[in-house]
């Protein structure tokens, strides 16, 4: 019972973080395509990504010296303030690089703080179904975040004014509260490092604790870099999906396309259940992840409703997919090492998908995105078809490979 009490406040607390993170994350990106079209707005989210990649050696870092209590509100004390500048800045015109900036800097707290709450959801439970359960939540209630915030009033200005700009600030803002309340049950212990004081009780007795990497080296790398090649060819279309759905068929779409990904991010869970009984390996269950994030984008610029369908599909997906890597990580994780192996998993997530946002408008406008999406399905699909053929024919070459 206190396991499944954990769990609900845990649950509880990334949901109203991760709502109010969406909401006002969804202005930002609005305002910026107001301000200066696609290009700034993908500016803007390859900065956050970037501020994802960051994070995961900074985490390492603060994992090797914080507890869990302490890395949980020590994160979202300075992400509030960072939150408070981005969005300020940028309704205050300030230069598109430093509002560029702030917002990678507010990600590196962002993911360093969620990296701490996943590691405490794998502390209570650490199998699939748990971890692809929270996935789901959050991904879930950032999809209702993001649809609420399109369909808010923005006036000519283009973000909201007066009492609900106020409410607007309060929700981003206050959306982090429950997180540092939850935080002081922590369970996270500090990574052993040089020092009698430092280890953990466990290992006190040891004539020498365990060693643990340095926050900087990839741990896991075949795994890790497989999901960084999935999201640089599947994720550029769904993380671009706010400033490409307000192009092609206007902002109110984008309200339609959000409700959409969040009930397929309800589907995950059982996906994956159905997927896992396939017991395929890791990357390729992750590259059937990846084709579902691009099928519906190669039509979504015909008809607004492909758009819908597209943004389903991705929802589905990518939650399985994140869900699925985290826990396949996690798994192969040291117990020590959780917390800094689950921050590079979303790191190269990130760097994948930042790469893709930043290249994907340097290549195609918002109308050719399908030309783009059928590219990079064709690409993965090959490699799918690939893999799968060795795995047939050759598996004393592909299986270490496939399994990470």
């Amino acid at each position: 019972m206190r396991r499944a009490g954990r769990l609900r406040e845990l649950l509880f607390s990334g949901i109203v973080d991760s709502f109010g993170m969406a909401l006002g994350w969804t202005f930002i990106v609005l305002i910026a395509t107001a301000r200066g079209g696609l290009a700034e707005a993908a500016l803007l989210n390859a900065a956050m990504l970037v501020g994802v990649v960051l994070s995961a050696p900074v985490t390492g870092w603060l994992s090797r010296h914080l507890d869990g209590r302490t890395l949980l509100r020590g994160a979202a004390g300075i992400e509030v303030l960072l939150r408070f500048g981005t969005l300020n800045g940028l309704i205050a015109g300030w230069p598109s690089w430093l509002v560029a900036l702030l917002v990678a800097l507010q990600h590196v707290a962002a993911w360093a703080g969620f990296a701490g709450m996943r590691a405490e959801v794998s502390a209570v439970d650490a199998s699939p179904r748990s971890m692809t359960r929270y996935a789901v939540a959050i991904a879930g209630v950032e999809a209702a975040g993001t649809a609420l915030a399109a369909m808010l009033p923005t006036g000519t200005l283009g973000h909201p004014t007066g009492w609900l700009l106020t409410a607007v600030y309060v929700v981003y803002l206050g959306s982090l509260l429950p997180t540092v309340l939850i935080a002081r049950r922590a369970r996270i212990a500090p990574s052993p490092i040089a020092g009698r004081d430092s280890a953990p009780a466990r290992w006190r007795h040891a004539a020498t604790p365990p060693a643990t990497p340095a926050p900087w080296r990839l741990p896991q790398p075949r795994l890790l870099l497989a999901g960084a090649g999935i999201m640089l060819l599947a994720s550029g279309p769904t993380l671009l999906a706010i400033p490409v759905t307000s192009e092609l068929h206007g902002e109110r779409w984008v309200a339609v396309s959000a409700i959409a990904f969040c009930i397929g991010t309800l589907l995950a869970t059982r996906a994956v259940a159905v997927i896992g009984r396939l017991r395929l390996p890791a990357v390729l269950r992750w590259s059937l992840w990846g084709l579902g994030m691009l099928a519906g984008w190669i039509l979504a610029p015909a008809h607004a409703f492909m758009v819908v369908v597209a943004q389903f599909a991705a929802g589905l997906s990518q939650t399985a997919f994140e869900g699925d890597m985290d826990a396949r990580v996690a798994a192969g994780a040291k117990p020590e090492s959780v917390t800094r192996d689950l921050a590079y998993s979303a790191s190269v997530r990130a760097l994948g998908g930042a790469i893709s946002v930043r290249l994907l408008p340097m290549l195609v406008a918002a109308p050719a995105i399908g030309v783009a999406a059928s590219g990079a399905a064709l690409i993965l699909g090959v490699l799918t078809l690939t893999l799968w053929a060795g795995l047939t024919t050759a598996p004393h070459i592909f299986r270490r490979v496939a399994h990470g």
